[in-house]
């Protein structure tokens, strides 16, 4: 049998990646890394975490106001120092960095910092930033190399900005046009209203975030409407141009927008340039994502995939979790412990819009496919807090059940918290829970939660 250099060679330091490489190691196996960039992926230094680092940051603006409702008084007007958000979450970022370069340190994985690509089968060559290279065999390669944002060719491409971009502008934009009606342009667009910008989103379509539930994207379309949002759909950009230091952005209607920043949030693609898979025959489709089997083979059976490379579903918690699996597949379990394996089905989420979005299971329209008959609970209405705060916001929640077993299938929330809301009853939607179970749920009041176990009028069949 031949000697290799490593068990597990893993291409990419992300979430994923990381993951595979330390619980590799402490199963014992022999672990090597390469990584280009900052530790940690896009979740770390351009994703969830900055993300909602400044989502926080965007709710200040409305508390302020929101405050004096309850009888606050503030002297003067509060103002964002943009260079002061961008520097504190720098030293976050650099912070959690180092916790990655850490767990790495700790597990004994060898760490190195240069771009990996495949020369064969059971061969990585890394080459590091002055243009040396080193080549390392591996009985097993784990590609969780992630996505990066895809803008497509249109006259101006170059002026337009992607989400990697928008943590760290130079300047805050006052005026800021997002095109693209996906999570991420729906939550950029709520983050920089909330921080002050005046902001206009484009979508070619015709309601924005494709793929929820078509209530829930409408409710929330709503809430951020009437949160300063220009939402615009059914809209194309013809081109850009330079104004200036600004922008002037051509829509196919013959209007124009000037902005100071245009965001092109029009989706990501798997991030596999330069890997070398065209020459060892790993097959993808035609959007870039390796296709892997059920064990996350390539086909190349010593070249593995997951996370976002991958795209079953583009989600941290759902990369950390395919790398538990792919572990335990090439390695054993745990000592004492059964072999994971992966499920899809009940995965929550969040969209973290303002008011943001927390959903598991399926859309009201997924379900009038799956089964023969559903019953549709949901109820909107005004939060306690704002009973005081002036703020016209609402929040919805809703249930879908299946008519035949009586299980809850879906559940979706639009609402502050909804996030947190939502993980808890994820556990149940898994469990199998049933509506006659919620009903005979206690609620804790006065809470937007309870709402879930006190829906009683079905809404729709």
């Amino acid at each position: 049998m031949a000697e290799f250099d490593f068990d597990l060679f893993v291409i990419g330091g992300g979430s994923g990646g990381v993951r595979a490489a330390r619980m590799a190691a402490q199963r014992g196996a022999r672990v090597g890394m390469a990584e280009s960039g900052p530790m940690g992926g896009t979740c770390v230094n351009v994703g969830c975490i900055p993300k909602k680092l400044y989502s926080y940051g965007a709710h200040y603006q409305e508390a302020f106001e929101e405050s004096r409702g309850f009888g606050w008084q503030l002297t003067g007007t509060p103002t964002l120092n943009w260079e002061t958000l961008k520097s504190n979450r720098a030293k976050e970022i650099t912070r959690l960095n180092g916790i990655y370069d850490g767990l790495m340190t700790n597990a004994g994985v060898l760490r190195l910092q240069g771009h990996g690509k495949l020369t064969d089968a059971h061969t990585v060559e890394v080459t590091q930033s002055d243009g040396q290279t080193t080549r390392h065999t591996s009985r097993h390669i784990l590609l969780a190399t992630g996505g990066v944002p895809f803008v497509p060719e249109f006259p101006g491409r170059e002026l337009a900005v992607t989400s990697d971009d928008m943590f760290d502008l130079p300047q805050f934009p006052q005026r800021l046009v997002v095109v693209g009606g996906g999570y991420i342009a729906c939550e950029m667009a709520s983050i920089f209203n909330g921080l002050g910008a005046q902001v206009t989103l484009l979508y070619r379509g015709e309601q924005v975030l494709r793929g929820f539930d078509n209530e829930a994207r409408a409710f929330t379309a709503s809430e951020m409407r009437k949160a300063g949002v220009d939402i615009r759909v059914n809209t194309e950009v013809e081109r850009i141009e330079a104004a200036g230091s600004g922008r002037k952005v051509f829509l196919q209607d013959g209007q124009v927008l000037e902005a100071d920043v245009v965001l092109y949030a029009t989706g990501r693609k798997p991030r596999v340039n330069g890997l070398g898979l065209g020459a060892l025959g790993i097959r993808h489709d035609d959007n870039g994502k390796i296709l892997i089997n059920d064990d996350f083979s390539t086909s190349v059976p010593s070249v593995f995939a997951l996370g976002d490379v991958v795209g079953r579903m583009e989600l941290t918690p759902v990369a950390l979790a395919e790398a538990m699996v792919l572990v335990d597949h090439l390695f054993g379990p745990a000592t004492g412990k059964p072999s994971r394996t992966m499920d899809y089905e009940f995965i929550p989420t969040a969209v973290f819009t303002h008011p943001p979005i927390g959903t598991v299971g399926l859309s009201e329209e997924k379900a009038r496919e799956k089964f023969e008959a559903i019953r549709v609970f949901r109820s909107d209405f005004k939060p306690l807090k704002h009973t005081l705060s002036g703020s016209s916001e609402r929040t919805m929640v809703k249930l879908i059940v299946d008519a035949a077993t009586d299980r809850v299938v879906g559940l979706h929330m639009v609402g502050a918290d909804a996030g947190e809301i939502v993980q808890g009853f994820a556990v149940a939607l898994k469990c199998g829970a049933t509506k006659a179970q919620f009903d005979a749920t206690i609620g804790i009041h006065p809470t937007s939660a309870e709402e879930f176990v006190t829906l009683r009028e079905v809404s729709r069949t």
